[in-house]
């Protein structure tokens, strides 16, 4: 299986962008840069994020020494505010976060700064304090406690018991410990003022370190819009300082509708709400979307990553194997594909379950890609695998032996064509076999494009793709691959009825040719019920070899129907099903002696369709 977590695993060229968000932030002089990292639920921004900081540190390590010394260093920080969702405003976890990390950086490299340092994170919990509302900044304004801090005056007296208020004064007095020496009781306090000398010491810090503030903030859209509008009204607070550099990953389109949520009522227009996050941002930059040689690159090395972590391929051939993906993709613009022949060369020629594993990626790939469902998404794809390989696991211990391909297919239609799927799925039963005679038509349909599908199908280019899709499954027993697929829906196939010498009719019937004594017996013994049913079943099966042209074809019905007379409604309403204009002489002799096959013979004769050799014939037999 494979996990959703973010990773520095490139499967995706997505390397290539993150060395030049790197190189943005590496070559900006120690001027400030913004960088606004968008994309759709799965895309990969926090993937890309990662790799961001990872390229950073490598740039760090590797550029270590003399050299390198006037060099700023980078202090990466990894920000997630839906962690602290319902426990931290937002605001004040951001801040105290920034704080720690120069506070360490102090320590670390130079303590004749830690004065000053202190004296920062007192700043912080001087904000922290004023998150706490208007009465906060009036008190510090005025100098008279006014609203909670004046319930905290009073609380010194003993007169206050209520918990979620104890709880504000705690945090009200915790501030006002942490600030002393920072607030002059006799004089007004500017909050405006506060803040920019926040900034203003944060900014100095930053210069006499010699380092740059690289501030991450992620899953930004994961938050509720409270927390997200609290935690970019913090953001503001230290964008566009001088040694500092933000990237926020988020989906634009949640950032505008949190925005609306925000100033609900104030008729603000679609242009105010995304200029208001275009306002906090310089570089503008787009996950890239998956393309078809991506998807099929993507795909490929998925099956090889599961491969590695059975043993079933060594370390080196996996690197190996991801370098040779991000050599050929970062030539794809040059007209070289990511195609079959490519994705041979990944996997040893003698293993011949990845070499189909590499042919699925090469017929998925463009399924998953074109399809509005998935379109390319790296998460999407993972959880569509992950539904696949635990089907397979789950068919072994059911004495299921079904391949990974053929659950594949099928998982690619309820994913992508739920109302086709169900419509499929409600066709199996045991009364055919488990196979769907609508899916074969259309299988073979698909093939010349000119063709129409059948209803069932309607008339979508996915379908008509999916229809072409190897392997082939309009011959299949559908029932175990249903059967594996219960966590989508619960499917009932009906009783089948066969009992053993049921079942053993019915493979004689398909495999007979022509009339013998054997056979005879055979369905003497199975009895009328068992005979019926093995005819109908031994009928459907071999359906898709059915040309109407030869005796043979019809020879279960009339042996059958000869020995059980009972059963020749059934022959007849089977024979019934004919294409009319597809007949032969041949067949049609072989039925003029059979009593239940009278009716139809009459109605095949007045059908304008019927070939006129096979009516000749009809009127033939008529005469003797």
């Amino acid at each position: 299986m494979w996990h959703d977590n973010e990773t520095t695993v490139d499967y995706v060229n997505f390397r290539l962008v993150a060395k030049a968000c790197a190189g943005l932030i590496q070559d900006t002089g120690g001027e400030p840069i913004s960088i606004g990292i968008s994309g759709g639920w799965g895309a990969g921004k926090s993937s890309l994020v990662r790799m961001i900081a990872s390229e950073l540190s490598l740039e760090q390590t590797v550029g270590m020494g003399i050299a390198s010394e006037e060099r700023p260093k980078h202090v990466v920080i990894t920000f997630n505010p839906w962690l602290y969702q319902g426990f931290e405003d937002a605001r004040t976890a951001l801040l105290q976060t920034v704080g720690d990390a120069v506070l360490e950086a102090v320590v670390a490299q130079n303590s004749g700064l830690l004065g000053k340092a202190k004296s920062l994170v007192k700043r912080i919990n001087f904000l922290r304090l004023a998150q706490l509302g208007g009465e906060v900044a009036a008190t510090l304004i005025t100098g008279v406690p006014v609203g909670l801090i004046g319930k905290v005056v009073e609380a010194g007296k003993g007169a206050l018991q209520n918990e979620s208020l104890n709880e504000g004064i705690a945090v009200a007095k915790d501030a006002s410990e942490a600030t002393k020496g920072l607030l002059n009781e006799a004089k007004p306090v500017s909050l405006p003022k506060e803040i920019q000398s926040f900034r203003e010491a944060l900014e100095e810090l930053l210069v006499e370190l010699n380092i740059t503030l690289v501030v991450f903030v992620d899953d930004l859209d994961r938050c509720l819009p409270k927390t997200a509008i609290s935690t970019l009204e913090a953001i503001r607070l230290l964008l566009f300082l001088r040694r500092s550099a933000f990237v926020i990953a988020a989906d634009d389109v949640f950032i505008r509708g949190a925005v609306r949520v925000h100033f609900a009522g104030t008729g603000l227009d679609d242009d105010i709400a995304t200029n208001y996050f275009d306002k906090l941002i310089q570089v503008p930059l787009r996950v890239p979307r998956l393309g078809a040689n991506e998807t099929k690159a993507y795909t490929a090395l998925l099956f090889l990553e599961r491969a590695h972590r059975s043993g079933q391929l060594e370390t080196e051939s996996f690197e190996n194997a991801k370098l040779s993906v991000e050599a050929r993709l970062r030539e794809t613009w040059t007209g070289k594909t990511v195609d079959l022949a490519f994705l041979e060369t990944l996997v040893e020629q003698e293993d011949a379950e990845l070499l189909d594993l590499m042919g699925l990626a090469e017929r998925l790939a463009p399924l998953l890609f074109s399809a509005s469902t998935v379109q390319a998404n790296p998460r999407l794809i993972k959880r569509f695998l992950n539904t696949v390989f635990l089907r397979k696991t789950l068919a072994k211990p059911q004495g299921i032996d079904v391949d990974v391909q053929i659950l594949a297919k099928w998982h690619l239609l309820e994913r992508c064509d739920e109302a086709t799927a169900n419509a499929l799925a409600e066709k199996v039963s045991a009364e055919n076999e488990g196979r769907v005679s609508i899916l074969h038509d259309a299988e073979m349909a698909a093939k010349d494009p000119d063709n129409t599908l059948p209803t069932l199908f309607g008339d979508k280019e996915f379908v008509r793709e999916w229809l072409q899709l190897k392997p082939l499954l309009g011959d299949m027993d559908m029932r175990p691959i249903l059967h594996l697929s219960r966590d989508s829906t619960v499917r009932d196939f009906g009783a089948d009825d066969l009992n053993v010498a049921g079942k053993a009719l019915r493979d004689a019937l398909v495999a007979a040719r022509n009339s013998n004594e054997a056979l005879k017996q055979q369905i003497m013994d199975a009895g009328e019920l068992q005979s019926g049913l093995a005819m109908a079943r031994a009928w459907e099966i071999r359906r898709p070899n059915r040309l109407w042209q030869k005796a043979e074809e019809v020879l279960m019905l009339i042996e059958v129907s000869h020995i059980h007379p009972s059963t020749g409604a059934r022959a007849a309403a089977l024979i019934s099903q004919a294409p009319i204009s597809q007949l032969a002489p041949g067949l049609v002799s072989a039925l003029t002696e059979c009593s239940w096959a009278k009716d139809v013979l009459s109605k095949w004769e007045r059908d304008e369709q019927i070939p006129k050799p096979v009516k000749r014939a009809i009127e033939n037999a008529r005469k003797k």
